[in-house]
């Protein structure tokens, strides 16, 4: 009887969910969304035959994507009332970059989770911890709603993420970007690809850069200087020259 009691509450389901609990602030309703969160390409299980869905974490991931980014542009609407939109763009990058989201889930202890459900445990890598807080965050939301998720995000931030550094933190990426054309003797060159009046009154650039007069990649601001610095921003990460981040 006491084997039968201690299996029960020792068994490794009852850990998951005891730990995942105090993680999340809340119980889990449907076990199964952040099971897969923590289960990445190449670690899933076998498949029972006809299996219509990836067991791995990589669709939770892309919708965690989405909804870390719309929670954290509300964050920081409401903590900076006055600042313009090139300000929080740059700040929402900042936050939601692999670099950031890395540290976030290196300080919540994710590789915990992720080891404990993968059958290789030493081969998990820093890249793989901020995918899996995109998956988690998928997984929040599939097993509440926005609200709720939307609690979790802002308890991140609050509780992980140093805004105040991240705001003097100068992440000068048309520099970067500039430094990499003159080692490599390549051609540098943005360009407007578009105007246009977002809401009737203010302009909107869409800029492009280019290399070697190949478009690598463009973004949109409400000044050219905010949408050089986004594209700069895509074309590093484009080029693999942002590390980690």
């Amino acid at each position: 009887m006491f084997r039968k009691i201690y299996n029960y509450y020792f068994s490794p389901q009852k850990v998951f969910v005891k730990s995942l609990s105090d993680m999340l602030g809340f119980i889990p309703r449907f076990l199964p969304f952040y099971e897969q969160a923590f289960t990445h390409r190449g670690q899933e299980e076998n498949l029972p035959a006809g299996e219509k869905y990836p067991l791995n974490n990589e669709r939770l991931e892309f919708l965690g994507d989405a909804i870390l980014d719309a929670a954290t542009a509300e964050f920081l609407f409401k903590k900076y009332p006055t600042q313009d939109e090139g300000f929080l763009t740059q700040m929402r990058s900042k936050i939601v970059n692999r670099k950031t989201l890395n540290g976030i889930a290196q300080k919540m202890n994710l590789d915990v989770f992720l080891r404990a459900r993968s059958r290789q445990p030493n081969n998990i890598s820093l890249m793989m911890l901020g995918n899996t807080l995109e998956a988690l965050v998928g997984a929040v939301y599939l097993d509440s709603n926005y609200a709720k998720t939307k609690q979790f995000v802002y308890k991140l931030l609050k509780q992980y993420v140093d805004i105040h550094e991240l705001e003097n933190l100068n992440d000068n990426y048309k520099s970067l970007l500039l430094e990499y054309c003159q080692k490599h003797h390549k051609k540098l060159h943005y360009e407007l690809l578009n105007q246009t009046r977002a809401d009737g009154k203010r302009e909107k650039f869409e800029i492009g850069v280019k290399i070697d007069d190949v478009l690598i990649a463009y973004s949109h601001a409400f000044s050219k200087k905010t949408a050089e610095q986004q594209a700069a921003h895509l074309a590093l990460e484009k080029l693999n020259l942002l590390g980690e981040e």
